[in-house]
């Protein structure tokens, strides 16, 4: 594909997220998206077949490239069970702060629970990032440095609830926290540093052998 159609490609992707973020899967249309993206219908029929299909490109675009980012790292030797899940804490914070549109989207349609075709879809994408976690976790019990009994289920839970509660409950975070969440600038200055400390010192604490007071 030259470079003239993967921009323009992208470029719908760009659109059709923030569409979709907005008004939600059923609110959008392939329509409101195309004039948005100022493209006519055959070309975003061509690119992605149908509203599902271009819902789908624009979750796959994201995940994906998060998603080989985790399998590097956990491939990677040089590095600690630890250490990785303290890398792994450091990007998924900045992708949490730089990709709240995204984050947005996703949460609109997992909190839906609705068992069709797309939302099973969605959530096969999804878990291959979370087998990838559990991986890493696993290397860390195998190896000794993270304690036996580590639930890795609810560390997973602890990640991602963490955020999903501030993220998408504006009202009550912003209240708790004492400043916008919705404001850019406090995103990125204010929360993403924040949010990054915790989890590194909340999970650190239970994960790591030499932290484990249950003995």
């Amino acid at each position: 594909m030259d470079k003239d159609k993967i921009d323009k490609k992208d470029h719908i992707l760009d659109v059709a997220e923030r569409v979709f973020s907005e008004m939600g899967f059923d609110g959008a249309s392939t329509r409101m998206i195309s004039g948005e993206a100022s493209v006519n219908m055959a070309m975003l029929n061509y690119y992605f077949g149908s509203k599902e299909g271009l819902f789908l490109a624009v979750i796959e675009r994201k995940i994906t490239y998060f998603q080989n980012i985790l399998q590097i790292l956990g491939n990677d030797e040089s590095i600690s069970s630890w250490g990785k899940i303290e890398s792994y804490i450091e990007i998924y914070g900045d992708r949490v702060v730089n990709n709240n549109c995204f984050q947005k989207l996703l949460y609109q349609e997992l909190t839906m629970n609705r068992r069709t075709e797309l939302a099973e879809k969605i959530r096969n994408i999804l878990m291959k990032s979370v087998s990838e976690l559990f991986r890493i976790m696993q290397e860390g019990i195998d190896n000794g440095e993270f304690r036996k009994d580590t639930d890795m289920q609810m560390v997973v839970s602890t990640l991602y609830g963490t955020k999903n509660f501030i993220l998408n409950t504006p009202l009550m975070s912003s209240t708790m926290l004492g400043y916008d969440i919705q404001d850019e600038k406090v995103l990125e200055e204010q929360f993403k540093p924040r949010i990054k400390k915790y989890l590194k010192n909340l999970l650190k604490a239970y994960l790591v052998n030499e932290n484990d007071n249950s003995k």
